[in-house]
């Protein structure tokens, strides 16, 4: 998977700063955009630079190459998946709590209009 995911050493790096660090400030940025009734193709711009973000920790802490296309699509992959789902969790949240009458949750990422409505 080196050379493919991630060019640090270990996969371990990548899953740090990408996945977790990365991951973190993704879903917090799909929060943000949800909790604020933006729609989600502001998210893509948002996790643009997020990604470029990511790209620079990877190079200030770990020597990795700055500008990069690959690594940075594969960040910025990851990112979206991160942000989208922090998104569309807590759209759920706000639809079924803000519209209590109207909707209810089916799982984490969805809800459905209840019933009665």
């Amino acid at each position: 998977m080196q050379g493919i995911l991630y060019e640090e050493p270990t996969i371990w790096l990548f899953l740090l700063v990408t996945v977790v660090m990365g991951g973190w400030a993704a879903w917090m940025t799909g929060r943000a955009v949800a909790v604020t009734w933006r729609p989600p193709f502001q998210l893509v711009a948002y996790t643009l630079v997020l990604g470029a973000v990511i790209r620079f920790i990877h190079f200030a802490l770990f020597q990795a190459t700055l500008l990069t296309l690959h690594f940075y699509i594969v960040d910025t992959i990851v990112l979206l998946a991160f942000a989208f789902a922090g998104w569309r969790y807590n759209r759920a949240r706000q639809m079924t709590t803000q519209y209590r009458w109207l909707y209810e949750r089916t799982g984490p990422f969805s809800w459905k209009a209840r019933a009665s409505a």
